[in-house]
């Protein structure tokens, strides 16, 4: 059975599919936490709702994570958490491309390629930035960034997996914001 986008997300979204309901922002936001305090998510090599440049995805041999940054997070926050997942793959959960956590609490940004402080495994069970690879013909995937303040350090090792850092954030997320790039294989159909 679909879950319904909530409108405080589907507002924040650009081409709001069902699958966005499976994201991690859908279970620990909400129209008091996203955007809280002008709290933003933005990258330099890409816009919101645009497409990924091929050099952040697995059609480039040396492809890296692409650049963030980000403003400064409410006042009381103690660490910062990025999630970036795939909501258009198919499964109970979207796919997950990159866990990362331990980021200081104020405006930073992360580097094209850049190792963050704490990372955690991604669906392949790997602690890396895990390349998008959508299939071919399979129409343009949405990689949502999901980037959280909360108000607690997390009490994790590097390498530990999305359902033990969102359940140690749940309850103590301050503020998120999102920023959604695009990709689809060549010879792929994007979403209308």
């Amino acid at each position: 059975m679909l879950e319904k986008v909530p409108a405080w997300l589907g507002s924040a979204l650009k081409n709001v599919r069902a699958g966005h309901a499976k994201l991690t922002i859908a279970r620990l936001g909400g129209e008091d936490v996203l955007g809280a305090k002008g709290f933003a998510l933005k990258s330099p090599a890409f816009q919101d709702g645009a497409a990924l440049d091929p050099s952040f995805t697995a059609d480039e041999e040396d492809a890296v994570a692409p650049p963030l940054e980000w403003s400064d997070p409410p006042p009381s926050t103690q660490e910062l958490v990025l999630i970036v997942e795939d909501p258009d793959a198919p499964g109970a959960e979207p796919f997950c491309h990159w866990l990362v956590w331990g980021l200081a609490p104020q405006r930073g940004k992360l580097l094209e390629g850049e190792t963050p402080p704490k990372v955690g495994k991604n669906s392949y069970m790997k602690a890396e930035w895990l390349l998008p690879d959508p299939p071919t013909g399979h129409g343009s995937h949405d990689y949502v960034f999901q980037l959280y303040a909360v108000d607690m350090p997390l009490a994790l090792p590097p390498g530990a997996g999305r359902s033990d850092l969102v359940r140690q954030m749940e309850g103590h997320v301050l503020a998120a914001a999102v920023l959604t790039g695009t990709y689809a294989r060549e010879g792929g159909d994007d979403h209308d």
